[in-house]
């Protein structure tokens, strides 16, 4: 699953039939217990929208009525249809979208991504998460392996930016109350109260996109009051006067005015993380939903280098561990060229409109659930609507967007095919095995690819191998730590930990930035033209800030199929008083793209200003069949084009 916990798991199966789904003891962090998402995973095997067999579609786009037909039918069609639509209009108005449902090695961007090259398709940015963190951490530090999960309770100060591990990385709890049991400070910069007053010591409620001020107040903070270590910073960081230049604007009280939170807490934060050794950043992914996304990110991987909090175990940042493993996939597939156009996934209601040249024609959607996690989601759905428009669907379960399908695919779930997996939280890396044979007709994406590749004539070897070939070639291709993992226990679903040289990383001491010179760029090309600028949003007829974060039901959209309460909308106690709304009641809420009829739940978790509904819900979720992403824009970072999801601006009224 798409987590960065990467869990090894021990599954149960009596008759053909898995029983019950545990924790596994042979993983660093598993520990013999998982969330109860994928412990309740047998329910998605066994539901009654399960997707069994190819089907095509009878009725109305967006009625979900399809016939069933054969596999050999299905690929004779997709062929015939994709080979139509390319020699009408070229291989660009063919467009593969697809992010990470599956997430391993064998199921996303390998004969795929070699399928859509050798037809010529349009290729897809995946810009919807974690696109700025990742291109801001290669510039500034070449993704250097970051502190492990175990090291967490080292630390004597430890900020958790923009990250709720209790909902999407439950194996790092543990570690934090351990933390706090021996003394350690813990902070959290969220615009909601995660954790109670118990488990941290600070929570600064910021105001969503106004992290950037808040963490370039404490750096001119620093600066000011001769905090930064000189040394470290004479030899390890380079392209300083961007980040100085634009910290000097900020003062405590500035920073507070824009984020909403008292100067004297932002002073507090910064004054103990000064004092502290070791100190420690958690940085999760919420912190880059805005227009300031990429330069707050990188404004708060800053602050370790600035202030030399390296060197030690518990010392320094953690955000993604996935730079502790390299895939060659050129050693599979050989050189491929990059010529065709690229499509911005977060824009995909916009592309799939009357604008664009070559019009999208043929849409192959897999490992994904564009409907219920993209932006605009009225756009999302006129497009998918298309009379014109030949879309496949290649899924486990009838979702949102298969409801859109002109032909369905059955899809295997990771219970029920092999697959390599890497942690990005974890140090952890994976064999997948299936324990139970695929329910129905469902296949596995590398094998149906490789068979769409032979029915269009085409002889490229990856294409014709087994799927034991692929995996053995895979494990080949992969170097973990800097060696080659072994083979045999990967190939029986064991997990193998990640073993670096003398024990956990520790940044600047066994570990060092993967830059070309070695040294922390505090300005990479990345983050363009004015680093460190902060834009503030237009200003808007509609006065609430709505987030969107991770659910505890859901792991983005899966699970959707499970939910039967609706979906509801948080706010602030003082929110709903100026509003006359009390919980239960049904509200409406809106602003020019869209409107989502949900139930109100009042409460002091989060702050006044800002509204939450989970991201992932599906249609089937609200009263009106519309859900948070309807109202949110799909404008894009500066920083790689990523989604700016929380700079959705808002109204509810109780209906």
């Amino acid at each position: 699953m798409d987590c960065p916990d990467a869990c090894a798991l021990e599954v149960v199966v009596e008759e053909g039939r898995v029983q019950k789904i545990g924790g596994g003891r042979n993983h660093p962090d598993t520990a013999g217990f998982i969330c109860s998402k994928v412990a309740g995973f047998r329910r998605r095997l066994e539901h009654e929208d399960r997707l069994l067999h190819p089907m095509r579609r009878v009725g109305k786009k967006g009625e979900g009525a399809f016939e069933r037909i054969s596999w050999d039918e299905a690929i004779a069609e997709i062929t015939e249809r994709f080979e139509a639509i390319r020699d009408e209009w070229g291989g660009e108005a063919i467009v593969p979208f697809h992010y990470g449902g599956s997430n391993g090695l064998l199921t996303d961007d390998l004969l795929d991504d070699l399928f859509f090259r050798r037809l010529g398709a349009s290729r897809m940015e995946k810009t919807i998460c974690a696109v700025p963190t990742t291109e801001v951490a290669k510039g500034m530090y070449g993704k250097m392996p970051t502190v492990a999960f175990q090291d967490f309770p080292q630390a004597r100060c430890i900020l958790i930016w923009g990250a709720n591990p209790k909902a999407s990385n439950i194996h790092l709890v543990p570690y934090l109350r351990e933390a706090k049991s021996r003394g350690s400070f813990i902070a959290v910069i969220d615009p909601r109260r995660n954790f109670s007053d118990a488990e941290v010591d600070l929570h600064l409620p910021v105001l969503p996109g106004t992290d950037l001020p808040v963490a370039l107040a404490m750096i001119d903070h620093f600066v000011r009051t001769g905090r930064l270590d000189e040394t470290f910073v004479e030899h390890n960081v380079v392209e300083l006067e961007p980040l100085f230049e634009q910290a000097q604007t900020w003062s405590f009280e500035r920073a507070a005015e824009v984020s909403g939170v008292p100067a004297n807490s932002i002073q507090q934060l910064a004054e103990i993380y000064a004092d502290s050794e070791p100190a420690l950043i958690r940085c999760g992914w919420g912190l880059e939903r805005n227009r300031n996304g990429g330069q707050a990110v990188a404004a708060v991987l800053a602050l370790p280098a600035l202030l030399g909090k390296f060197g030690l175990r518990g010392g320094g940042y953690t955000m993604s561990n996935s730079g502790a493993y390299s895939f060659d996939r050129r050693q599979l597939l050989g050189e491929t060229e990059e010529a065709t156009r690229s499509l911005n996934m977060t824009q995909l209601g916009r592309w799939l409109g009357p604008d664009l040249e070559p019009p999208v024609k043929g849409l192959f959607v897999y490992n994904a659930n564009p409907v219920a996690t993209v932006p605009d989601q009225n756009a999302v759905l006129r497009g998918l609507g298309r009379t014109d428009l030949f879309t496949v669907v290649f899924d486990q379960i009838l979702t949102d967007t298969a409801a859109f399908a002109d032909l369905l695919l059955p899809a295997v779930t990771f219970l029920e095919g092999n697959d390599l997996r890497t942690g990005y939280g974890s140090y952890a890396f994976g064999g997948v095995k299936p324990v139970i044979a695929a329910h129905g007709e469902a296949r596995g994406n590398a094998m149906v690819f490789a068979e769409l590749g032979r029915s269009m004539g085409w002889d490229d070897p990856p294409f014709q191998w087994t799927e034991e070939e692929l995996l053995l070639r895979a494990v080949e291709a992969i170097e973990v730590a800097g060696k080659r993992p072994r083979m045999l226990g990967l190939a029986e679903g064991r997990t193998l930990p990640v073993e670096f040289e003398g024990g956990p990383p520790v940044q600047f001491s066994t570990v060092f930035p993967r830059t070309p010179d070695g040294k922390v760029h505090m300005a990479p090309e990345v983050l363009g033209k004015t680093p460190y600028r902060y834009l503030e949003n237009p200003a808007s007829d509609f006065p609430l800030t709505l987030i969107t974060p991770a659910s505890s039901h859901r792991i983005n959209s899966t699970f959707g199929e499970l939910e039967t309460k609706p979906v509801s909308v948080k706010l602030h106690p003082e929110d709903a008083l100026q509003r006359d709304i009390e919980s239960g009641d049904q509200v409406r809420v809106h602003n020019d793209l869209g409107e989502v009829v949900c139930l109100a739940e009042v409460g002091s978790a989060v702050r006044p200003g800002v509204v939450v509904i989970p991201k992932g819900a599906w249609r089937k979720a609200s009263f009106n069949g519309f859900t948070a992403n309807a109202l949110c824009p799909d404008h894009v970072n500066e920083v790689a084009g990523a989604a700016c999801f929380n700079d959705a601006r808002v109204e509810v009224e109780k209906v």
